[in-house]
């Protein structure tokens, strides 16, 4: 054993490396050695929240006494053309816009085309 290596218990530092940290940065905590591994357990545990999601192909705005006389056959026009893009909203949020495309048969899905960045404030 060399003479400047001193003995500690596990997970003990030896008094010379907490020394440093304290002189370094007075605000500095000791991070224990498995705290990274802990962090990525805590992430794991929001990766099962559910989010509702939701595609808007387009807006209108009609008064009552419209609505009242929809009908089954009824059309409602929308804003949006054939072909422009439709919004991903994530909890009345906008984070997205994308176009239409069949999945699966007769399945309908959403191709990304542009993220939203606008919601994220820059300060």
């Amino acid at each position: 054993m060399l003479e400047n290596e001193q003995e500690t218990t596990p997970g003990e530092k030896p008094e010379a490396a907490q020394d440093d940290t304290a002189q370094s940065d007075p605000k500095a905590k000791a991070i224990p050695k498995g705290a990274a591994k802990d962090s990525g357990k805590s992430l794991d545990a929001i990766f099962g929240v559910k989010l509702e999601v939701r595609v808007v192909l387009g807006r209108n705005r009609m008064p009552i006494s419209e609505l009242l006389n929809l009908t089954k056959g009824s059309v409602i026009e929308l804003d949006r053309r054939v072909g422009e893009p439709v919004d991903l909203m994530i909890n009345d949020r906008m984070v997205a816009r994308g176009d239409l495309v069949r999945v699966q048969g007769d399945m309908l899905g959403v191709a990304l085309r542009e993220i939203v960045k606008d919601f994220v404030s820059e300060t």
